[in-house]
């Protein structure tokens, strides 16, 4: 096997300790040797051996540091990423890639100017929920599509004093957060939609920030619906599918995030396997009989995202997460911003 990567973690709060840490503590194709915490040392459970550092100016100076994860404030995205590439290292970035579709190019540029790759933290195309719907529009068991809906509702009713996702501008509400996943997961299946009307709103009392969306994207013969809303107390169907030979269901969310959470290593044959009682329905005719189908979940494994950047730095494969897409998905959540903003619907 070719030699790790010697990688530096540009923060460690929640994105660090979750999503980040444990996957490259597990992955033999990564050394963690730097980490940037400038009051704490939260990372010495997870890398004992990595130097603590309490300037960001000290990861790009250090020659041994091949690719730095900025996981900061989605603010800081494009400033330290263009400082890291003009340093010379490969760059993973925590979605959204920056907050402005613009940045985002001016990034993408730099990296075949400076001949390095820029990978975009997209950890949910690996959920098992989303492959597993990727896989019954591919197998194409709904026939012609009609309308797809997908949700990510929570129930979170205080207001989190200090921390930055509940104080800014419109960049800093749910739809930059968990609508930048979203609108991912939906430019994944069907690519560009060719119109798209938004709804923000702050539903939490005392709320700064959006923390509810309601986005239509037009589709031409059929509609994606992405739901959020930080006031669902009982959550109803992650997915909704409707075809014209069926429909499907999905309940339950993917485990890897509570399994991370809960401090559990992603390891094992296990890791990412849904119970059966999450498992979705199709429900079709055949025959003239009404049937119905369990499908089982597909696994779900973040440890996807991090073995394609490997195999993109040590032997040039092509990246799963294109830094050019990610451009795209801005393009709609800035559409999204605009629809809002001014009540209409934004034709791409």
């Amino acid at each position: 096997m070719k030699p790790a990567i010697k990688t530096a973690i540009a923060s460690f709060g929640m994105s660090g300790q979750v999503f980040h840490g444990p996957f490259l503590k597990t992955n033999p194709g990564y050394e963690v040797i730097s980490v940037l915490e400038r009051s704490k040392t939260l990372s010495r459970k997870l890398f004992p051996q990595a130097a603590i550092v309490d300037d960001y100016k000290k990861i790009l100076k250090n020659p041994d540091i091949e690719l730095v994860i900025v996981n900061t404030p989605d603010r800081l995205h494009f400033e330290m990423a263009a400082a890291a590439l003009k340093s010379g290292k490969h760059v993973v970035v925590e979605k959204p890639l920056t907050q402005k579709s613009q940045e985002a190019k001016q990034l993408v540029q730099l990296s075949r100017e400076k001949g390095k790759i820029l990978a975009v933290f997209q950890n949910r195309r690996w959920d098992g929920d989303f492959l597993t719907v990727q896989k019954i529009l591919g197998e194409g068991k709904l026939g012609r599509l009609v309308e797809f809906e997908s949700h990510y509702d929570r129930y979170r009713t205080q207001i989190t004093p200090g921390t930055w996702k509940e104080e800014g501008d419109e960049y800093a509400g749910v739809l930059y957060n968990l609508g930048s996943h979203m609108v991912d997961q939906a430019f994944v299946l069907f690519g560009k939609p060719k119109a798209v009307t938004a709804h923000l709103k702050i539903v939490r009392t005392g709320g700064a920030v959006s923390d509810y969306y309601d986005i239509r994207l037009e589709y031409g013969k059929f509609t994606a619906i992405l739901k959020c809303s930080y006031l669902v107390k009982e959550p109803g169907p992650r997915y909704i599918i409707h075809g014209e030979m069926g429909s499907f269901f999905k309940f339950g969310i993917d485990p890897q995030e509570e399994m991370l959470k809960a401090g559990n290593l992603p390891e094992g044959e296990k890791w990412g396997i849904e119970s059966a009682d999450l498992w979705g329905t199709l429900y079709y005719s055949e025959n003239e009989n009404s049937l119905n189908e369990k499908i089982e979940t597909v696994q779900g494994n973040y440890h996807s995202f991090y073995n394609n950047v490997f195999e993109t730095v040590r032997n040039g494969t092509e990246l799963m997460v294109k830094p050019e897409e990610t451009i795209e998905v801005l393009k709609i959540l800035e559409a999204c911003l605009l629809s809002n903003r001014e009540k209409r619907t934004i034709m791409l």
